[in-house]
């Protein structure tokens, strides 16, 4: 394939089709029916696939979080994510959340783009002077009841930036902290195990 190509890229069509491997060019592969290439090749024969035990705790754990999550709210969490002033090293994670390994909309949790719609603050970042009028208002546009989930060392406790003229935080300053997710970043694991916490608590 490789071949026609650069004949396409070098002239209008090709000179030649180019040579199609057969057994006599690999050795190693075996004479018979069972390794035979071209279209009149002998289909493998499929062993089925049997199920493994960890698919099936990982399967039963997404519709046990999906019913906890119905039975606490009767519908979806909504998370509302703030960034106080962070590196975005959290937040690729927190994104990591929503990509189809960890699917965490399929376990009825969805991200919201405004804090009005939202039922939990993920806030990452050390609460920068910049951002702390922001991120109060946005905690008081939240309806009651609402959870407050600090992400990461810096919303934690300020993390390298504590010290900085720039910086107000750790979030406990400003906000009722529910959970905190220590981690630099912590990884999607440990932030959705953060989340489920905070739903646990009781406070919704």
């Amino acid at each position: 394939m490789w071949q026609m190509l650069k004949q396409l890229m070098t002239t209008d069509t090709p000179r030649e089709v180019p040579h199609r491997p057969t057994q006599a060019d690999m050795p190693g592969v075996a004479q018979g029916p069972a390794n035979q290439i071209g279209p009149d090749a002998a289909a493998p024969a499929q062993t089925p696939k049997a199920e493994t035990k960890s698919e099936g705790i990982r399967r039963d754990t997404g519709h046990g979080i999906r019913q906890e999550i119905l039975d606490t709210l009767g519908r979806a969490l909504c998370i509302r994510v703030i960034d106080s002033g962070s590196c975005n090293g959290c937040e690729l994670e927190i994104n990591a959340l929503v990509n189809p390994y960890y699917n965490i909309e399929g376990l009825g949790i969805k991200l919201v783009a405004s804090p009005r719609h939202a039922d939990m603050l993920l806030i990452t970042g050390p609460l920068t002077v910049n951002m702390r009028d922001a991120v109060l208002r946005a905690y008081e546009a939240t309806p009651h009841p609402k959870l407050v989930v600090a992400a990461g060392a810096c919303a934690c406790t300020g993390g390298m930036f504590k010290d900085s003229y720039a910086v107000c935080g750790p979030l406990s300053k400003l906000l009722p902290v529910d959970v905190t997710i220590p981690g630099c970043p912590p990884r999607p694991a440990e932030l959705l195990q953060g989340i489920l916490t905070a739903l646990q608590g009781g406070r919704l």
